[in-house]
């Protein structure tokens, strides 16, 4: 077994003891991506649309890190303070996804880092 750690300039930087990605052979676990941005550090601003939107960027910088893409997601995992906004998760989620899509889950939690919306994590399988 290979593990490699992933780690790009590109996304956040890991708030704690985690790593942004780590690689087993070609499977990628992707950490939970806030929507951080990766320059400042800090919660982006605009509402749960810039939150969401932010998230996917996040999460694909670390895939494009990992040597995959987005297209590589096998499951994807998001939690959110408000299941209200569940359809502009998969609204915005349509600007970054084609079908098939991954397997997902959608979890409604009662706070998350830094007073955020959002977050969510991914497993990639690599070819």
């Amino acid at each position: 077994m290979a593990k490699t750690i992933i780690q790009t300039d590109d996304a956040p930087q890991a708030i704690g003891t985690y790593s942004q990605a780590v690689k087993v052979d070609s499977t990628v676990y992707i950490s939970g991506q806030i929507p951080l941005d990766p320059a400042s550090m800090e919660v982006v601003s605009g509402g749960i649309e810039a939150e969401i939107t932010r998230v996917f960027d996040n999460l694909q910088a670390v895939a494009n890190a990992s040597g995959g893409s987005l297209a590589d997601v096998v499951k994807l995992n998001i939690f959110l303070t408000d299941l209200g906004n569940f359809p502009t998760v998969n609204e915005i989620m349509a600007q970054y996804f084609q079908q098939p899509y991954p397997a997902r889950a959608a979890i409604g939690v009662a706070a998350l880092p830094k007073a955020v919306g959002v977050e969510m994590d991914a497993v990639l399988v690599i070819d």
